[in-house]
């Protein structure tokens, strides 16, 4: 199957200190091997009509289907999501295998 990515689009609640939760998810992964890559961003547009509200991305790639089960299995993630959707007014999650339809360029020789 390859590469797996766990998305997740959220919209934080009212007066939540986003970059605590930021600096606790970092933290996160950075200590947790199955995670091959990590990114995430904010909205730029603040186009409602398409966002709904969401503000915020993460995205997580693991080696393989198996590496996320590990993850989403795993007690600290466990410990860190109670905290994680405690500050969230809502959330979607798509996990899903990576079809490269562009792939990025060779790095120049």
């Amino acid at each position: 199957m390859g590469e797996v990515k766990h998305l997740c689009l959220v919209k934080f609640k009212e007066g939540v200190v986003v970059d605590d939760v930021l600096k606790g998810m970092t933290e996160l992964v950075s200590e947790m091997d199955m995670v091959k890559s990590f990114e995430w961003g904010q909205d730029m547009l603040n186009q409602e009509m398409l966002t709904q509200g969401f503000t915020h991305v993460f995205s997580l790639t693991f080696a393989t289907a198996d590496d996320l089960t590990s993850y989403m299995s795993h007690e600290r993630h466990a410990a860190f999501a109670g905290t994680f959707m405690a500050a969230l007014e809502k959330v979607v999650v798509i996990d899903f295998p990576v079809v490269i339809a562009k792939p990025p360029p060779s790095p120049p020789a």
